[in-house]
C-alpha cells in the first residue's frame, strides 16, 4: 500500500475507493448535481489514502470484493480514518465493504453469511424516526424498497449503541446508524454501468453461488431487467440518504 499522504483538502468530502471497478457511481453524480466536490483516492490504482480527514466536511467509504477482515494495510488505514472522523464529529457513510469496516471500527463483527445476496432484492425499512430520517418512508407509493446487493459477508453483530435501520430476509442487518454515521450493506450508489462492469467480471464465487442460491443470487439477464425496473426507486432513496448525510457535514 502506498504511504499515506498529508495535504490540505480542497474538496468538500473524501471518498475512499478500494477497487477500480467499484467507484462512487451515483454518489459522484449526486455530488456533481449539488455542486459539491470530492477527493476520490483509489488504492488499487496506486493512490494513497490521506493521513487525516481534517479539512473535509464528510467521509464516504465505498465497497469492494475483499472481506473487511482481510489483512490489508489499506483497510486498516480506512478504519483509522473512520475512527478519526468519528472523533471529529464528521459524518461517515459506508457502502457494503465500507459499512462492514464501520461495523468493525465501532465494535461489531463481520462474518460470511450462509446465503449470499447478489442482485435486486427487497429491503425491509424500519419504521422508527431514525430509519425514516436516513432512508425515507417505505413503502413509497405502495411499492416496497428494492435495492442492489452484491455481498457474501455482512455485519452479523451490530456495534454497541448502533440502531438497526433495515433488514432483508437473508441478511438481518442491512443498515445501522450510530452517532452521525450510516453503514449500509447494500449498494445505494449503483448505476447501470457498475452493474455491467461487475457482470463482465463477477469473480469466481458468483457462479457457484448462483447455482446454490438461485432465490438470492440473480442470473445476469434477470439482473439487467431488474436494473431497468428498480433503478429509479434506488436513486430516489439514494438522493434522500445523501441529502441527510450532507445535512450533517461539518461547516467550513
Amino acid at each position: 500500500m502506498p504511504a499515506a499522504t498529508a495535504h490540505v483538502p480542497t474538496a468538500d468530502v473524501l471518498i475512499l475507493q478500494h477497487l477500480q471497478e467499484d467507484g462512487p457511481g451515483f454518489l459522484a453524480d449526486w455530488l456533481a448535481e449539488q455542486g459539491h466536490s470530492a477527493q476520490v483516492p483509489c488504492t488499487e490504482a496506486g493512490d494513497a489514502f490521506p493521513a487525516s480527514v481534517r479539512g473535509y466536511r464528510g467521509l464516504a467509504v465505498l465497497g469492494g470484493a475483499w472481506s473487511a477482515n482481510d489483512d490489508r494495510p489499506s483497510l486498516r488505514q480506512a478504519e483509522a480514518l473512520i475512527r478519526e472522523a468519528d472523533a471529529l464529529g464528521m459524518p461517515v457513510i459506508g457502502h457494503c465493504l465500507g459499512g462492514q469496516l464501520m461495523a468493525r471500527v465501532f465494535g461489531g463483527r463481520v462474518r460470511p453469511l450462509e446465503v449470499p445476496e447478489i442482485g435486486w432484492l427487497p429491503l425491509q425499512v424500519g419504521r422508527g424516526a431514525r430509519a425514516r430520517a436516513w432512508l425515507g418512508d417505505w413503502p413509497a407509493g405502495g411499492e416496497p424498497a428494492v435495492v442492489y446487493q452484491w455481498h457474501y459477508d455482512s455485519f452479523v453483530q451490530l456495534p454497541p449503541n448502533a440502531e438497526l435501520l433495515a433488514a432483508s430476509a437473508d441478511c438481518p442487518h442491512q443498515a445501522f446508524a450510530i452517532g452521525p454515521h450510516l453503514a449500509m450493506q447494500f449498494h445505494i450508489e449503483i448505476t447501470p454501468q457498475k452493474v455491467a462492469d461487475w457482470l463482465a467480471a463477477p469473480g469466481d464465487a458468483y457462479a457457484p453461488a448462483a447455482r446454490a442460491h438461485p432465490a438470492t443470487v440473480q442470473a445476469p439477464a434477470a439482473m439487467r431487467e431488474s436494473t431497468r425496473q428498480h433503478l429509479a426507486g434506488s436513486q430516489a432513496m439514494a438522493r434522500h440518504i445523501y441529502a441527510h448525510w450532507r445535512s450533517r457535514w461539518l461547516p467550513r
